[in-house]
């Protein structure tokens, strides 16, 4: 007679995952450019920059040199437009296996952003080997500062991808608002500029920005001596809290009609 092992619905939640998981690491191997692109286009958006900007600040940029100055600020903002965008299809995506009752977005949406993490760390990796054979001295004073910055960062683009991936099941024409609105956040998120580059009179301007504040505040755990003016933990903890809030309240109250429709 067979045994039949019964799963709590905490290890149902958990096999549905790692089987979205392993299906979205089966679907990017099978597009082999697209896997190390992720990769190889942030390294070279990192290289274009520094040579760009070096010549200005004589390779130290407030104390900060200025190849990490804009790694942290490429790595992270990718990071988040990464994970946005990802999740921001993971429900239109993975419609047809919602079909089975075991499988609901929000495991979709959680194996999707952890897959964009993985990668994410492998980026990191590269980049650490290659420092470490070019004999470049890796600039992070606080990695535990660090890595808690990029869960905030993590964990916000999570949000704001589940309340566009719903919305675009509502109204499909949200993917074009979502192209409209992250195409800025290169240009005012610190990727190439310092907020101490710009006159304290226009920082309020851009300090509503979180991203601004998490890529100001990984510097400032890389090299005490950046300093944090005009960013704070406070406002990129309350952010990070209200955006995953809003996200798993919009969830709760409206997955149902969104994969119905």
């Amino acid at each position: 007679m067979a045994l039949i092992k019964k799963r709590s619905t905490l290890q149902i939640w958990a096999d549905v995952i790692f089987a979205i998981f392993l299906r979205e690491i089966k679907s990017s191997f099978n597009d082999k450019f697209g896997l190390s692109w992720a990769i190889i286009s942030p390294m070279i958006m990192v290289a274009v920059m520094v040579v760009i900007r070096q010549p200005f600040d004589g390779g130290d940029t407030h104390g900060l040199s200025t190849l990490f100055f804009i790694i942290y600020g490429v790595l992270l903002v990718q990071f988040y437009l990464g994970v946005m965008g990802k999740t921001a299809e993971a429900i239109q995506k993975n419609k047809p296996l919602y079909a089975f009752r075991q499988v609901q977005p929000i495991s979709s949406i959680v194996a999707i952003a952890g897959f964009e993490l993985l990668v994410k760390f492998f980026l990191v990796l590269v980049i650490a080997i290659i420092c470490f054979f070019m004999r470049v001295d890796i600039q992070m004073h606080d990695p535990l500062e660090i890595i808690l910055i990029v869960f905030r960062v993590w964990i916000i683009a999570i949000s704001v991808g589940t309340l566009l991936s719903l919305a675009s099941c509502y109204v499909p024409e949200v993917k074009k608002l979502q192209i409209f609105i992250t195409r800025p956040l290169f240009f005012i998120s610190g990727i190439f500029f310092s907020l101490q580059d710009i006159p304290q009179e226009y920082w309020h301007y851009l300090t509503w920005n979180p991203l601004l504040h998490a890529v100001e505040l990984a510097r400032y755990a890389a090299s005490p001596a950046y300093g944090d003016a005009g960013v704070s933990y406070f406002y990129l903890d309350a952010f990070t809290l209200s955006s995953l809030f809003l996200a798993l309240a919009c969830y709760h109250i409206g997955w149902k009609q969104a994969i119905s429709r």
